[in-house]
């Protein structure tokens, strides 16, 4: 499956569009995690727990988004888009979101 955050596919074209399509995932923070952010706080660099738990988020997402462009058939997804957002204190929604389509390769005429 083709996704993309672009409004197009290079080399194909859009046949058929099968609507918008999304995934989410919300996630907690862990108490081990919080202890070294704080620690990082003092010292300063990459909170790296945190970055591997939006690393995570995002491809879970991707993976639901995806899973949903396959049941209504399509091969692509189109127009990608990202968002977040504090669900309550401490936890956190990924979402993605885009356009399931279906896309053949172009034809030269």
């Amino acid at each position: 499956m083709i996704v993309t955050n672009t409004e197009t596919v290079a080399g194909y074209e859009i046949t058929e569009i099968r609507g918008i399509v999304q995934g989410n995932t919300v996630r907690a923070k862990h108490l081990g995690r919080d202890i070294m952010a704080g620690l990082k706080n003092v010292v300063g660099g990459e909170l790296k727990g945190y970055t591997e738990l939006l690393t995570e988020s995002r491809r879970q997402a991707i993976e639901r988004m995806m899973a949903q462009a396959d049941e209504l058939g399509a091969n692509a997804v189109v127009n990608v888009r990202f968002t977040t957002s504090a669900v309550t204190q401490g936890a956190a929604e990924l979402y993605a979101y885009g356009t399931a389509v279906i896309v053949e390769p172009a034809t030269m005429s």
